[in-house]
């Protein structure tokens, strides 16, 4: 499963990243971004890191 992070709304609080590093981590300018897709276990914890966004920036394709 694929997601994205909008830039707009990502803040870098680093939840995402602390919750599923699998795949979300920071782009050059500090901002979340999903680099690799979700499968098997860690497709929970990205769904995970998606509910827990404060701001909402993580949404499926």
């Amino acid at each position: 499963m694929n997601y994205i992070v909008i830039k707009g709304k990502c803040i870098s609080c680093g939840l995402c990243i602390s919750i599923c590093p699998d795949v979300f981590c920071y782009d050059e300018e500090g901002i979340a971004v999903a680099y690799n897709e979700a499968t098997g276990e860690v497709a929970n914890l990205a769904q995970e890191a998606m509910e827990s966004c404060p701001t909402e920036a993580i949404e499926r394709p």
